[in-house]
């Protein structure tokens, strides 16, 4: 397993990027403005990390994704740990992250991963997405913020 900078997004890096986020303008968007990494498992893209500076001192991970065959067996915890990593030997003292209300899954390996709820973004699914998402059998309307202090 590797996890390495992506110098030029490709169709298999944008096919992880729109599992977590299916609006493609915002992927376009972010991934423009962050830095992009691959997780790599013999050598094939399994996974992919946008971190995004926000603030002084503060990172936000804007998207993670693991190709649905490799999910559940820690492969999105190593790219949170790298995040960590990264974001400690780049002065960084805050990582940030955002899901849906409805990620239950997500909820869980964050807050395993250490990361605190710090707010909600009430109908942020609703304003900034066309089409309704429906995950867990329920509309998606809310974006759990959370983070952590390193």
């Amino acid at each position: 397993m590797t996890i390495k900078k992506i110098e030029t997004l490709q169709t298999v890096h944008y096919d992880l990027l729109l599992l977590a986020d299916p609006a493609k303008h915002l992927v376009a968007n972010y991934t423009k403005r962050g830095l992009c990494f691959e997780l790599l498992h013999d050598e094939i893209p399994i996974g992919v990390l946008v971190l995004l500076p926000t603030r002084p001192e503060t990172l936000e991970i804007v998207n993670i994704s693991v190709s649905k065959s490799y999910q559940g067996k820690g492969f999105g915890k190593k790219l949170i740990q790298f995040a960590f990593v990264y974001a400690k030997n780049n002065q960084y003292k805050t990582v940030e992250i955002g899901t849906g209300s409805t990620s239950l899954g997500q909820l869980y390996l964050y807050q395993k991963c250490g990361f605190r709820m710090t707010s909600i973004d009430r109908d942020f699914f609703l304003r900034h997405y066309e089409e309704e998402i429906i995950e867990n059998k329920l509309i998606l309307k809310d974006m759990v913020r959370l983070c952590i202090d390193l």
